[in-house]
C-alpha cells in the first residue's frame, strides 16, 4: 500500500549549509510519527522541506503518491498538508474567529467546522471574539492548532506544540491528537520533548546532526536506545 506521506533521501541545504542529510521516512493515512532529536537536529528543516519552505532540497516528497517537490506552499496546503509551525505565527490583532477562518479560506472543504474546533478546546468557545494577542499562549496555541485542523488536512504537521507552555496545556493539546485522527489525519509531530511524543506515537524516527539515527514502534525500542540517538555516542 502506497503511504500517506513518503521522503526519500532527502537533503535540504541553506546555502552551503546541509541540515538534513539523505533522511527517508514514511507515514500512513490516520498514523501519528513522531521525529525527535535536540535542538539543531533538522527536524524544523524536514517540516519546512514538506511545506515548500526551504531554499534548495535534494531527494522526493510525495503525498498519497503525487510529487510535492516543486510545488508552491499553497498549493501544498490545497492538497493536504497543514502545518501549525514553532512559534504559532497567528495574527494577534485579529479574533479568534478570524484566525481560525484563515484556516477555513486557504484550505480544502471537509467535516470540519468552526464548532468542531470549540469542542476540542472549549477554553476558546467564550473567548472567540477577543483579540488574540489577549490570549494566554496555551490557548493561543489552540488557535494554531484549530487554525491547521480547519484546512481539513490529510497530514498535519506539527513543530514544538509544547514549546514553553504549563504541563496542563501541554497535556490537553496532545489529548486532542488521537482525536485529530479519528477523521484519518495522518500527524508528523516534531518535538523534543521524548517520553510526551513517543506516549502518543505509533512509531518515530531519531534525528541526529541531520541523519535518521533510529527509528522504530516506542515499545519495541528500548529507552536507553532512544536517549543514546538523542544525544549522540
Amino acid at each position: 500500500m502506497t503511504p500517506l506521506l513518503s521522503v526519500e533521501a532527502l537533503s535540504v541545504y541553506y546555502g552551503k549549509f546541509r541540515a538534513l542529510f539523505d533522511v527517508s521516512l514514511e507515514v500512513a493515512a490516520g498514523e501519528i510519527v513522531s521525529i525527535i532529536g535536540a535542538n539543531g537536529a533538522g527536524k524544523s528543516s524536514l517540516l519546512k522541506a514538506i511545506v515548500g519552505q526551504v531554499p534548495r532540497i535534494e531527494g522526493g516528497i510525495h503525498l498519497d503518491g503525487r510529487s510535492l517537490d516543486c510545488m508552491s506552499t499553497s498549493a501544498i496546503v490545497s492538497s493536504g498538508v497543514a502545518l501549525v509551525p514553532e512559534g504559532r505565527r497567528l495574527f494577534p490583532s485579529l479574533t479568534v474567529d478570524e484566525n481560525l477562518d484563515i484556516g477555513w479560506q486557504i484550505g480544502r472543504r471537509g467535516s470540519i467546522r468552526h464548532e468542531d474546533i470549540f469542542g476540542f478546546f472549549p477554553a476558546l468557545a467564550s473567548r472567540r471574539k477577543q483579540r488574540v494577542r489577549e490570549l494566554s499562549g496555551g490557548q493561543q496555541q489552540m488557535v494554531a492548532l484549530g487554525r491547521a485542523i480547519l484546512t481539513n488536512p490529510s497530514l498535519l504537521l506539527c513543530d514544538e506544540i509544547s514549546l514553553g507552555l504549563a504541563p496542563v496545556i501541554i497535556g490537553d493539546l496532545y489529548n486532542i491528537l488521537p482525536e485529530i485522527r479519528k477523521n484519518g489525519t495522518a500527524i508528523l509531530l516534531v518535538e523534543q520533548d521524548i517520553s510526551r511524543s513517543l506516549a502518543v506515537s505509533d512509531r518515530f524516527y531519531s534525528l541526529l546532526e541531520g541523519k535518521v539515527v533510529l527509528s522504530g514502534r516506542p515499545g519495541d525500542v528500548s529507552r536507553e536506545d532512544i536517549i543514546r540517538s538523542y544525544f549522540g555516542g
